[in-house]
């Protein structure tokens, strides 16, 4: 979850993952807490390192455990 709050910090990256996910605003807010949107959003941040990285810096964590998280999801 606090993954998807940073995420959704920067309109423009929010907008690049709704565009890649197909999710509308309206079916993020409704599946936010389900596996789904979790895997969605670790899977967007670990195809793109740059946004893996400053992730990972601004939750406080190594990006390692973002892309641990994801795995354990998947």
């Amino acid at each position: 979850m606090q993954a998807l709050a940073w995420l959704l910090q920067d309109e423009r990256r929010a907008q690049r993952f709704l565009d890649l996910t197909g999710l509308t605003p309206d079916l993020l807010r409704a599946r936010i807490e389900t596996g789904e949107v979790q895997v969605s959003v670790l899977d967007f941040l670990c195809a793109h390192e740059p946004d893996l990285i400053a992730a990972a810096e601004s939750l406080g964590i190594d990006p390692g455990q973002l892309a641990a998280a994801r795995e354990a999801l998947a």
